[in-house]
């Protein structure tokens, strides 16, 4: 006869309900508050196009837009950052040395020849498709 799992009571439940009873905290104020109407910028002008102005020193945009360039130029250099530190940690080491997600064989072995390991002849190749320069120049 099978029986039912049963339910395993403890301390290690205690985060989920924390996360459960914050999320009903914030459903209900969310639910519960009110916001005034929206208020958006008078006429017809674009706030794309002051801002693309701002960026390049003209002028001839509609709406002052510094603050809203400080915003845009802050965002983008999160961006760049996070850009830079993804392909930082894309990279792996092996052995000291950072390789590449490419391999390459060596023109000293045969495609067919399994007598060696990958180990012993392959090496990473680099972005300009250069080898590691042995101790010995070749």
């Amino acid at each position: 006869m099978t029986t039912r799992p049963r339910l395993r009571l403890g301390s290690h439940l205690l985060p989920g309900l924390i996360a459960v009873a914050l999320f009903v905290v914030f459903a209900a104020v969310f639910l519960t508050s009110s916001f005034d109407a929206p208020v958006g910028f008078p006429g017809g002008g674009s706030v794309t196009a002051s801002i693309g102005y701002a960026l390049f020193n003209l002028d001839g945009g509609a709406y002052p837009s510094e603050g809203f360039l400080i915003a845009f130029e802050i965002i983008d250099l999160a961006l760049v950052a996070a850009l830079a530190a993804a392909v930082m940690l894309a990279k792996t080491e092996e052995n000291g040395h950072i390789a590449g997600a490419l391999r390459f064989v060596s023109p000293d072995r045969d495609a067919d020849d399994d007598s060696e390991t990958d180990t012993d002849t392959e090496t990473a190749a680099r972005a300009d498709g250069g080898r590691d320069v042995e101790e010995d120049g070749r």
